[in-house]
């Protein structure tokens, strides 16, 4: 005869298993810009962070996650309600995004003393990647100088004598500046700083050919890049003084923008399309079918900064609240990024392979090509000053 007890304790244990709750997602909340002519920027990161969520099935490391997207408008202060909102009323503890320097130094510093994990996709400031690191700070991307410096060294390398250079005035900006004098031996023929979101840079450009440089570096990324590109083709100055920048001026949205008035610039990156790795080959690929157009560094390091959280998540099972555990499993960055080497120095910030590319035009329309690595294991300029 069967035991009436241990077949109710077997019902009553069947019935808590199907009640259950599911475990809630763990959510991630996103800062962003997603309008201005700046715009394209967030949204790449948002659809590269997506496509990686995606090849999860709505899993980063095996774990479920929501992702909670908004609009800072390139607003400091918008940017810093948002977040307190996410912290606040959320309760998130992962936080990623910001695309512009000033609001990340609006927001992060905040988030990571209040025991949030922020993990950048983009911004660098020089300030967070030195006296003012912290150890719930994580930079994806860059230290903002890093694409410059590579820059400054080529132009130096390939003889360019005295060089006129100009960036916007916000701290991305002089972190740019900044980088490419560093490594750059020739003369600084004049050095501008411009206005964040400026549109117009007719007398910039007076001031430039005045100079009579060798060579123009800028750093103007989005749809100020374009607005000069475009400004400085029409002035004629693309057929006597040789332009280069960093890859945030030459990504694939601005040049389909731009045109020919880019073909034949060279560019700093720290990542490209054709970079033959599995890891990359897999990502392009994927985002080319998804989203119809081809990724950016922008998406490769919302999608890279995607699989990073996922790799903590992962060992952690899915607890960031422990958060000695989910530091050290950020630090290790054991997941394939798309760049191919890649790890993070003492600061949190990237130690990583750093290249050239050219501007190209063929029939399949005008891209990137890479040229050549420049720097190998590349760290900042600001490890020494953090203290982790």
């Amino acid at each position: 005869m069967m035991n009436f007890k241990l077949i109710s304790s077997s019902l009553v244990a069947l019935c808590v298993f199907f009640m259950a709750p599911a475990s809630a997602a763990v959510k991630i909340g996103m800062v962003t810009t997603l309008t201005t002519k700046a715009g394209y920027l967030g949204e790449d990161i948002r659809d590269g962070f997506n496509l990686a969520i995606e090849q999860g099935g709505g899993k980063l490391g095996g774990i479920e996650v929501e992702l909670m997207v908004e609009d800072d408008g390139r607003k400091p202060g918008k940017g810093r309600e948002i977040a307190e909102r996410y912290i606040k009323s959320d309760k998130v503890k992962i936080m990623t995004g910001i695309v512009f320097s000033n609001v990340a130094m609006a927001v992060v510093p905040k988030v990571v003393k209040d025991d949030v994990f922020y993990i950048s996709p983009n911004a660098g400031p020089s300030a967070l990647a030195g006296k003012r690191c912290h150890q719930n700070y994580f930079n994806a991307a860059w230290q903002n100088d890093n694409l410059h410096e590579v820059m400054g060294k080529y132009v130096s390398d390939a003889g360019f004598k005295s060089a006129y250079i100009l960036a916007p005035n916000y701290p991305a900006g002089k972190d740019a500046l900044a980088g490419f004098k560093r490594f750059y031996t020739g003369n600084i023929a004049g050095e501008v700083y411009t206005k964040l979101g400026q549109s117009d840079y007719a007398a910039e450009l007076a001031n430039l050919r005045a100079a009579k440089p060798d060579a123009v570096f800028f750093f103007l990324p989005g749809g100020m890049g374009i607005n000069f590109l475009k400004q400085y083709a029409q002035a004629g100055l693309n057929d006597s003084i040789p332009v280069f920048g960093p890859a945030f001026s030459f990504d694939a949205r601005l040049l389909k923008a731009v045109g020919d008035a880019a073909v034949g610039v060279i560019n700093g990156s720290q990542w490209n399309h054709d970079l033959d790795n599995p890891a990359n080959q897999t990502f392009v690929a994927a985002f080319q079918q998804k989203y119809g157009r081809m990724p950016t560094l922008y998406a490769s390091q919302g999608y890279d900064t995607a699989n990073l959280i996922g790799s903590a998540l992962q060992a952690t099972g899915g607890k960031p609240e422990n958060m000695t555990a989910f530091r050290a499993a950020l630090q290790k960055a054991e997941f394939d990024s798309v760049r191919g080497n890649f790890r993070f120095g003492n600061n949190h910030h990237p130690v990583q392979d750093i290249y050239v590319r050219e501007v190209v035009k063929d029939a399949s329309g005008i891209y990137n090509k890479t040229v050549q690595k420049v720097f190998t294991n590349h760290a900042d300029a600001y490890a020494a000053e953090c203290k982790l």
